[in-house]
C-alpha cells in the first residue's frame, strides 16, 4: 500500500510538473499575442497554425546558442543561480489542491493534490520570499554593475511588498482560521460552490494582487530588468540555457501566483453547480470539472498580468518603494484590524 501510495504522488508530480511547464511555454506566446491584439497586429503567426510552434522554436533557438561565462570569480554561484531561480518557481504548486478526489475502479480514492500541508500558506509565503535568491545571486555572480544594480532593486522590492503581502493573508487567515489551501477550498464550496473569499476580503484580495505583480517582477513593477535603465537586469550576462531558466521562471511563478489567487480569494475547483453535477453526474465528472475551473481561472489571472503589462508604465523607482511602504504596508495593517472587528462583530 505504501509502494502504491508514494507511485501514486510520484504520478501526480509529473502531471502537475508538466502542467507548470506547458502553461510557462506557452505564456510566451500568448504574451506576444495579448501584446500584438493590444496593440493592433498579429503576433506570431508563421510557425505552425496560428503560430501555435513558435515557443518550440524559441526554445530550440535559445537552448542551442552558445553558452555564454563572463569574466567572474564566481563562475558556480552564476551556474546556479538561473537553476535556483526555475527550482523555487516550481515549489509552490506543490501545495495547491487542485481537485477534492477522484475514485478510480479497483484502486480506491486519490486526492487531487500533491500533499495537504496543514501550513500551506506559510510554506508558500516562505517559498515566495526565497524566489529573490536566484535574482540577487545570478545578478552580483554576473560581475556586471547593471546586473548588481537590477538583483539590489529586486532584493529591495522584494521585502518592500512581502511585508504587506503578508499582512494581508493573515487578514484572510483570521477570517478562514485556517493555513491549510485544502480547507480554505472546502469552505468556499457554499452556497454551491459561490462562497468564495473575495465576497468578504476584497481589499484584500488588492493589496495582494498588486504586491504579487512585484513579487512576479512583472510590469509595471519589472524595474530588476528593465531595458530603458539596466539594459537587461540580472540576466544581461546570461544566455543560452541560463537565460531560458530565468525566462521560463518568472512564467512559472506567474502560473502559480495566479493559481494561488485562484484558490485563496475565487475558491480554487468550486464552480457555480458543482454539488448538483457531483450528485447526478458523479464524484470523477464534478471533480474534473473543478480541475477545469481552477485552470479557466488560473488562465484569466496569467492573461491580467499580461493586459496590465502591455497598458500600464513602469512606475520610478522612488514611485515604487512609495507604494508599498507608504501605502500598502498601512492599508494592509488597517485591514487586519478592520477584518478583526468584523469577525468579532458577526462572530
Amino acid at each position: 500500500m505504501e509502494v502504491a501510495f508514494i507511485l501514486e504522488k510520484l504520478i501526480f508530480i509529473v502531471l502537475v510538473f508538466a502542467v507548470t511547464m506547458l502553461f510557462a511555454l506557452y505564456s510566451t506566446y500568448a504574451e506576444r499575442k495579448v501584446a500584438g491584439f493590444l496593440q493592433d497586429r498579429y503576433g506570431p503567426n508563421r510557425a505552425g497554425p496560428f503560430g501555435l510552434l513558435q515557443p518550440i522554436c524559441d526554445g530550440a533557438k535559445l537552448f542551442s546558442k552558445e553558452e555564454f561565462m563572463p569574466n567572474t570569480p564566481n563562475k558556480i554561484l552564476f551556474v546556479v543561480a538561473p537553476a535556483i531561480a526555475m527550482s523555487v518557481s516550481l515549489l509552490g504548486v506543490a501545495v495547491i489542491p487542485w481537485a477534492e478526489k477522484f475514485e478510480i475502479p479497483g484502486y480506491g480514492e486519490v486526492m487531487g493534490y500533491i500533499g495537504d500541508v496543514n501550513v500551506a500558506v506559510l510554506y508558500i509565503v516562505a517559498v515566495l520570499s526565497t524566489s529573490v535568491y536566484g535574482v540577487v545571486i545570478g545578478g552580483w555572480a554576473s560581475n556586471n554593475k547593471y546586473s548588481l544594480m537590477g538583483s539590489i532593486r529586486a532584493g529591495a522590492q522584494m521585502i518592500s511588498y512581502e511585508i504587506a503581502m503578508g499582512l494581508s493573508i493573515i487578514a484572510l487567515v483570521m477570517m478562514t482560521g485556517s493555513l491549510s489551501l485544502v480547507e480554505i477550498t472546502q469552505q468556499q464550496s457554499g452556497w454551491n460552490g459561490l462562497q468564495w473569499n473575495i465576497w468578504y476580503q476584497p481589499l484584500t484580495f488588492i493589496i495582494f494582487l498588486v504586491c504579487s505583480f512585484a513579487e512576479c517582477n512583472r510590469t509595471p513593477f519589472d524595474l530588476a530588468e528593465c531595458e530603458s535603465e539596466l539594459v537587461n537586469g540580472h540576466h544581461t550576462e546570461y544566455s543560452s540555457l541560463g537565460m531560458g531558466f530565468f525566462m521560463f521562471s518568472e512564467y512559472a511563478s506567474m502560473f502559480f501566483s495566479s493559481a494561488f489567487i485562484s484558490v485563496l480569494f475565487f475558491g480554487g475547483y468550486n464552480y457555480p453547480g458543482i454539488d448538483w453535477v457531483n450528485e447526478n453526474w458523479g464524484l470523477n465528472i464534478a471533480n474534473g470539472l473543478g480541475v477545469l475551473t481552477l485552470l479557466a481561472k488560473t488562465t484569466f489571472f496569467i492573461f491580467f498580468y499580461m493586459w496590465v503589462r502591455w497598458t500600464i508604465p513602469r512606475f520610478r523607482y522612488d514611485q515604487l518603494m512609495k507604494l508599498g511602504w507608504k501605502m500598502l504596508f498601512p492599508l494592509a495593517i488597517v485591514n487586519i484590524f478592520l477584518v478583526g472587528i468584523a469577525i468579532l462583530i458577526f462572530k
